[in-house]
């Protein structure tokens, strides 16, 4: 295993954005996870896992442990339980997350192909409890693989173990350091139906002949991906708006008595959404934090320094070209104060902070 020293970060992210790792390391399979984490301990310094790079933010001054990008590659398919007639879909940590749901598509299974075009890795969808436009992971999420840092040993978590809430799992919450995702086995429907909960994908459809027939898989992952484009939410070569870690704060729930407050509050009632599944959800709903910013005063387009909100979805913080993490992190700090102050509601940051 090559440990190598003072390696550059910011080409590893989708930010572009970051110092360097004092120490890095990639690791292709589970044996070199188990020896990095090892490493670490024996040296004493703090492990950093890295995936697609596509959700964070590395401090100017980079990161002072040891950086394992996870490398694992591998996918492979097998028959659930008969009376359910679903796929399970065994996908290894280091497959790039799109590649797998196009694969998923195309083999004909639902339950991801609203989930199309996210930048990232398999091994990062568990951790973030990655969802969009009416789908999220925990929904088909069998179980997940992960080396135990602790106990460096390895552990299986079925999905109910995973603690899955939104945006979150006991990866980076309860556990946040502890495991390392190597594997994730997804429970799919072959033949299901596409999932058109969204109004952006249903606007996207609404014109489509009855003689057409419902949307196929393939055909709603598509407009997904053609969807996020429109917002800069789509990794694309040489678009400027693509240098960002996607949504840079998380939509709030709140409670149903909070609405009237917060329209209260701004010259118009705030759009809303269902906050979810699950007991814990009863009587909340989801208020978009790119509706927050934009009556907060923060337009598309808002610059500070090299830093910038998107010209094409407000909640999207963007590098113009050379911007630094404390650049990121004051235009956030702005919105995040001009939100509170109108609102009264504090705006959490999505992207995992490294370095800081």
């Amino acid at each position: 295993m090559l440990i190598m020293e003072n390696t550059a970060l910011a080409p590893f992210t989708t930010f572009g954005i970051g110092g360097p790792a004092r120490w890095f390391v990639e690791a292709a399979s589970e044996d070199d996870i188990a020896e990095a984490a090892g490493w670490a301990r024996e040296h004493g310094v703090e492990l950093f896992v890295l995936g697609g790079g596509s959700n964070l933010l590395i401090s100017d001054a980079g990161f002072d442990g040891l950086v394992l990008r996870v490398g694992l590659r591998g996918i492979e398919t097998a028959s659930a339980a008969e009376e359910t007639g679903q796929t399970i879909y065994h996908a290894a940590a280091g497959e790039d997350w799109d590649g797998f749901v196009e694969r998923v598509v195309q083999g004909g299974c639902a339950g991801i192909e609203c989930l199309a075009g996210i930048p990232g890795t398999v091994g990062g969808t568990p951790v973030q409890n990655v969802g969009a436009y009416g789908q999220e992971i925990a929904s088909v999420i069998e179980s997940v693989r992960a080396f135990d840092v602790e106990q460096h040993a390895f552990q299986e978590f079925t999905a109910a173990e995973c603690g899955f809430a939104y945006r979150r799992s006991r990866f980076n919450s309860s556990d946040h350091g502890r495991y390392i995702v190597t594997c994730v086995n997804y429970r799919l429907t072959p033949g299901g139906p596409p999932t058109l909960r969204y109004a952006d994908l249903q606007k996207a459809f609404a014109n489509r002949e009855a003689a057409e027939g419902t949307p196929t898989l393939a055909e709603v992952a598509a407009a997904v991906r053609r969807i996020r484009q429109t917002k800069g939410m789509l990794l694309v070569e040489g678009d400027p708006d693509c240098r960002s870690a996607g949504s840079f704060f998380k939509n709030p729930v709140v409670a149903e008595v909070e609405l009237k407050r917060i329209a209260a509050c701004g010259d118009k009632d705030p759009p809303r959404f269902p906050a979810g599944p699950g007991p814990e959800n009863a009587g909340r709903v989801k208020v978009p934090a790119a509706w927050l910013i934009e009556q907060a005063g923060f337009a598309k387009g808002y610059t500070l320094g090299a830093a910038a909100v998107s010209t094409r979805h407000t909640l999207a913080l963007i590098n113009r070209g050379g911007a630094s993490a404390q650049e990121i992190l004051a235009l956030a700090g702005q919105i995040s104060a001009a939100v509170e102050n109108r609102f009264g509601i504090q705006l959490e940051m999505e992207p995992v902070m490294v370095g800081f």
